[in-house]
């Protein structure tokens, strides 16, 4: 038996296998209208035909932002329309009839990549990114760097751990993609 043919077979049988980690799916992915704001997000608040209503605020650590005459407002872990039911319901009472509030996301969160790509670092999230694009963003792979040992951290998993991943996988804001060393 060959050696290219024993490297074969073991490659297939770690492929079938997982390496024991779990796979992204498709169902890991979320749609934009179900998109929890998070930490770095910039967002744009209009309200119709009030222009000191209006404003550009960054989400903070604190997942605060400070809305003018409401004062702090959380929105980390919501989503968008969640946030403009919230401006909607507080303006009403006592400060506008019928307020129409529109919160669209400006600028998404970072994702972080690192391990074996050229450049690893922190880069901005745009809507439709793959991993295939974001290592392209890194810079591509170094040459030590394996195609089947890429991993993430998904930035709204409760757990924290890694899951494997394709190039395929969509990328989301806040994720941290690992790219490791491949031996053959």
């Amino acid at each position: 038996m060959s050696i290219r043919y024993v490297h074969l077979l073991l490659l297939a049988v770690l492929s079938i296998s997982g390496c024991g980690t779990k796979a992204v799916s498709q169902s890991d992915v979320v749609p934009p209208a179900q998109y929890s704001l998070g930490e770095g997000d910039l967002i744009s608040i209009q309200v119709f035909d009030e222009p000191d209503l209006t404003m550009d605020a960054r989400i903070g650590a604190n997942g605060i932002i400070n809305y003018s005459y409401l004062g702090d407002l959380r929105v980390v872990g919501k989503t968008p329309e969640e946030v403009e039911n919230q401006i909607v319901g507080l303006l009403s009472d006592g400060y506008l009839v019928n307020p129409s509030v529109n919160v669209t996301i400006d600028a998404y969160r970072p994702f972080f990549i690192n391990g074996e790509v050229r450049n690893p670092g922190s880069y901005s999230f745009q809507p439709g990114l793959n991993l295939d694009k974001a290592i392209a963003l890194a810079g591509g792979m170094t040459d030590r760097a394996s195609r089947r040992k890429i991993f993430i951290v998904r930035a709204n998993s409760d757990n924290n751990s890694p899951v494997q991943a394709s190039t395929s996988t969509m990328v989301q804001p806040g994720d941290i993609i690992s790219v490791r060393e491949g031996f053959f």
